[in-house]
C-alpha cells in the first residue's frame, strides 16, 4: 500500500491506541491452532520468514503453509457483506483499499507458494476460535493426502 493512503486525518487518540495493540503474530487464533496441532503430534515453524508470505504456521516436512486470517483485515465475505459495511464506516477509502490490497496480496502469495509445490491453507480466525478441532482435522486430512502422494511417487 502506498504511504499516502496510510494517513489518518480524523482518528481519535482512543482509536489510535486501540489499533496499536492489534497483534500481528501470536494472535489468539494462531495460539489455539498451534497448540492443537502440537498436541496432535505435528511439529512446525511459526511465522516462517524463509518462505514467501511468512506463513503463520509452516509444516516444512509436508510443505504445508497455514495462514490464520483475521475476518476483517483479510476480507471475509468481502463482496457479499463486508465491503458495504466498510463503506459506511470511518476512513472508508483507506480501509476499502487496504482490505482489497490484502486480498490481492494473499492471492498472489498463494499462487507463488503453490507454484513452489506447497499446499496452502487459510483459516478464518472466527472459525478457528469456534471449532479448532475441525481446522486440525482439515490439516490432518491434507497431510495424509500429501503422504499418500509421496508413497505413490515412491512406487513408480
Amino acid at each position: 500500500m502506498k504511504k499516502k493512503y496510510r494517513k489518518f486525518d480524523n482518528v481519535s487518540e482512543t482509536r489510535r491506541n486501540t489499533m496499536s495493540h492489534i497483534h500481528r503474530n501470536d494472535t489468539q487464533c494462531e495460539l489455539l491452532l498451534r497448540h492443537a496441532l502440537w498436541h496432535r503430534g505435528y511439529r512446525y515453524r511459526k511465522n516462517y520468514k524463509k518462505l514467501l508470505g511468512s506463513p503463520d504456521i509452516c509444516i516444512t516436512k509436508y510443505k504445508v503453509a497455514i495462514f490464520c486470517d483475521s475476518d476483517y483485515f483479510h476480507g471475509r465475505d468481502w463482496d457479499s457483506k463486508l465491503k458495504e459495511k466498510v463503506k459506511k464506516g470511518n476512513n472508508n477509502q483507506y480501509w476499502t483499499l487496504k482490505i482489497q490490497e490484502n486480498i490481492n496480496r494473499d492471492n498472489k502469495v498463494d499462487a507463488q507458494l503453490r507454484g513452489m509445490g506447497w499446499t496452502v491453507i487459510h483459516f478464518w480466525s472466527s472459525d478457528i476460535i469456534k471449532n479448532v478441532d475441525m481446522c486440525v482435522d482439515e490439516v490432518n486430512d491434507i497431510i495424509e493426502s500429501v503422504k499418500e502422494e509421496d508413497t505413490e511417487d515412491d512406487i513408480y
